[in-house]
Protein backbone atom coordinates (compact mmCIF):
# COMPACT_ATOMS: atom_id res chain seq x y z
CA UNK A 1 0.00 0.00 0.00
CA UNK A 2 1.14 3.54 -0.62
CA UNK A 3 0.28 6.21 1.93
CA UNK A 4 0.59 9.98 1.63
CA UNK A 5 1.12 12.66 4.24
CA UNK A 6 -1.87 14.94 3.64
CA UNK A 7 -1.03 17.41 6.39
CA UNK A 8 0.99 20.59 5.91
CA UNK A 9 3.79 19.53 8.26
CA UNK A 10 6.08 16.60 9.03
CA UNK A 11 4.28 13.51 10.32
CA UNK A 12 6.13 10.91 12.39
CA UNK A 13 4.51 7.48 12.69
CA UNK A 14 6.17 5.14 15.20
CA UNK A 15 5.05 1.66 14.26
CA UNK A 16 6.29 -1.58 15.81
CA UNK A 17 8.39 -2.39 12.73
CA UNK A 18 9.83 1.06 11.95
CA UNK A 19 9.31 4.80 12.25
CA UNK A 20 8.14 6.77 9.23
CA UNK A 21 9.03 10.47 9.00
CA UNK A 22 7.03 11.93 6.14
CA UNK A 23 7.25 15.48 4.84
CA UNK A 24 4.08 17.23 3.68
CA UNK A 25 2.86 15.57 0.48
CA UNK A 26 5.38 12.70 0.69
CA UNK A 27 4.30 9.21 -0.40
CA UNK A 28 5.68 6.09 1.27
CA UNK A 29 5.08 2.34 0.84
CA UNK A 30 3.90 0.27 3.79
CA UNK A 31 3.57 -3.49 4.15
CA UNK A 32 0.36 -5.40 4.81
CA UNK A 33 1.49 -5.98 8.41
CA UNK A 34 2.18 -2.27 8.88
CA UNK A 35 -1.31 -1.40 7.62
CA UNK A 36 -2.61 -3.38 10.60
CA UNK A 37 -0.39 -1.49 13.07
CA UNK A 38 -2.49 0.44 15.60
CA UNK A 39 -0.38 3.61 15.33
CA UNK A 40 -0.69 3.76 11.54
CA UNK A 41 -4.42 3.01 11.75
CA UNK A 42 -4.84 5.88 14.22
CA UNK A 43 -3.04 8.25 11.83
CA UNK A 44 -5.32 7.08 9.02
CA UNK A 45 -8.40 7.74 11.18
CA UNK A 46 -7.36 11.26 12.13
CA UNK A 47 -6.45 11.82 8.47
CA UNK A 48 -2.87 12.91 8.91
CA UNK A 49 -2.08 10.29 6.24
CA UNK A 50 -4.23 8.72 3.54
CA UNK A 51 -4.02 5.56 1.48
CA UNK A 52 -3.15 6.46 -2.10
CA UNK A 53 -3.42 3.05 -3.78
CA UNK A 54 -2.15 -0.52 -3.57
CA UNK A 55 1.46 -1.00 -4.62
CA UNK A 56 2.29 -2.65 -7.91
CA UNK A 57 4.31 -5.88 -7.94
CA UNK A 58 7.35 -3.90 -9.13
CA UNK A 59 6.98 -1.38 -6.27
CA UNK A 60 6.64 -4.22 -3.75
CA UNK A 61 9.81 -5.89 -5.05
CA UNK A 62 11.73 -2.61 -4.89
CA UNK A 63 10.46 -1.91 -1.35
CA UNK A 64 11.37 -5.45 -0.22
CA UNK A 65 14.88 -5.10 -1.64
CA UNK A 66 15.40 -1.71 0.01
CA UNK A 67 14.09 -3.04 3.34
CA UNK A 68 16.41 -6.04 3.18
CA UNK A 69 19.39 -3.80 2.40
CA UNK A 70 18.70 -1.60 5.42
CA UNK A 71 18.53 -4.55 7.86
Amino acid sequence: MLIKNVSEHLVEIRMLTRTLRMKAGEISPVTADEVRDDVLRQNLQIRSVAIVRPTTMEEEETFAAESAASD
